[in-house]
């Protein structure tokens, strides 16, 4: 598989109380987890590899997908990405193995 994601925290505030540096991630509606992973493509490119972008955004028991987060998963799948709301950590690697 080889895929490499992050962790993009969104939101302004502090890690933890003994860290005074704060955060912001991409932007609103931008998923947790984001990255890319390798494909090989076809014929004219036999044996090259490309990078997918990956997003995919974390929910726990009945957390719901706000509106922007909902956008941006179908923007990162209409411009060719893999992108999903997830629940597990398998839930993911289904995601990352299909074709």
């Amino acid at each position: 598989m080889g895929a490499r994601l992050f962790r993009n925290d969104n939101g302004l505030g502090r890690r933890l109380r003994t860290d005074a540096r704060f955060f912001y991630g991409l932007g609103v509606g931008t998923s947790d987890l984001i990255g890319w992973m390798p494909v090989e493509i076809t014929e004219a490119m036999v044996g090259s590899r490309v990078a997918v972008f990956v997003a995919f955004e974390v929910k726990r028991g009945s957390d719901r997908l706000s509106t922007e987060q909902r956008a941006f998963l179908r923007t990162v799948t209409e411009a060719g990405g893999r992108a999903a709301e997830i629940r597990s950590v398998e839930e993911a690697e289904n995601h990352l193995r299909r074709e």
